[in-house]
């Protein structure tokens, strides 16, 4: 994705909005450009505004994107599906597929799919208006999102009206979504609860840290369970009481078990040197539209996780940490 780096001049007088300086600099956007092509803005590392003020010495990142195709296509793409109704399609998604259209990924994701598959026409896309509409355009049916490279459930909706109602569990924070890893270490305890601020890493924009005794940044909370530890590695059960960007990547790094194959907040593992991304959508409890009673649904265990254990219980004994909680915040 794109950046533009701004550092306003130390001898700079005025106090202006973010994006009237931003129109005002060569080859600069406009606000109609700035709200159609920008997938977030920074002000001196925090999230900010059109309408921010920026004085002498402020730094700006703008990260956008360019070449907005015209419509998004349906495309005949394969789907696992799990379970459908009338209202909601909710998919074993493969590693590798994205989400919903973006920067670099305008064809192959899952959108074209549903798409196709639910026999939709192409969706005419908008380059100006309120930023919410034209998101809403890329990601048609699209309630949450999972990682390129993170397999497993993903449920989306047929309808508005739906979309709305499993939205609202989502924010609510009325369902549950659980996650499996393998990570590289073991974790400070046999179970935790991470709760810390989540913040973009200035060092390296393809990344997030997490941060603590600020305000910074968005609040973000996981809970892990050690299932087992094989040698320097770990299965590690995870549930997520908010859907931050990278959160579990993020999380287990920060109490020192990196995910294997994560290359953003990993290094190259010498037992597994081709391992991808060992991050899963295992399970997901909530309530579809209509009904009062909670339903659970599975996603099958990827053959990548089988391959990995497998060698694991060959080379290592299996482990099972002592029964201890702890809170991982400071």
């Amino acid at each position: 994705m794109p950046v533009i780096h701004i550092k306003l001049p130390p001898d700079f007088q005025d106090s202006i909005r973010l994006d009237q300086y931003i129109a005002t600099l060569k080859n600069g956007m406009n606000r109609s450009k700035l709200k159609a092509c920008a997938q977030e803005l920074l002000l001196n590392g925090k999230n900010a505004k059109l309408s921010s003020k920026v004085k002498a010495g402020d730094i700006i990142d703008v990260f956008w994107e360019e070449n907005i195709p015209e419509n998004i296509e349906p495309e005949n793409i394969t789907l696992n599906i799990v379970y459908e109704d009338e209202n909601v399609t909710i998919i074993n998604k493969r590693q590798g597929m994205v989400t919903h259209p973006a920067a670099g990924n305008w064809t192959g994701t899952l959108v074209n799919a549903l798409l196709f598959y639910w026999g939709r026409s192409a969706v005419p896309q908008l380059k100006e208006g309120r930023s919410e509409e034209i998101l809403q355009k890329r990601r048609p049916g699209i309630v949450h999102r999972l990682d390129k490279d993170t397999s497993g459930l993903i449920i989306t909706a047929k309808n508005r009206e739906t979309e709305e109602y499993l939205g609202r569990q989502f924010k609510d924070r009325l369902l549950q979504k659980e996650y499996l890893c393998i990570v590289c270490g073991r974790p400070p305890a046999s179970s935790g609860d991470i709760k810390t601020q989540i913040i973009r890493d200035m060092k390296n924009r393809q990344r997030f840290k997490a941060v603590t005794a600020t305000e910074e940044g968005k609040f973000a909370r996981s809970i892990y369970h050690c299932i087992a530890c094989f040698g320097k590695y770990s299965l590690i059960r995870v549930r997520i009481k908010t859907g931050r960007t990278h959160q579990i990547r993020v999380h287990m790094r920060y109490i020192g078990c990196p995910i294997l194959g994560d290359k953003i907040y990993g290094k190259p593992d010498a037992l597994f040197p081709d391992a991808t991304l060992m991050l899963h959508s295992r399970q997901m409890i909530l309530k579809l539209p209509g009904e009062q009673k909670y339903r659970r649904f599975k996603a099958s265990i990827p053959e990548r996780f089988i391959k990995i254990l497998r060698v694991l219980k060959k080379t290592y004994p299996k482990e099972i940490m002592p029964k201890v909680r702890r809170v991982c915040s400071k």
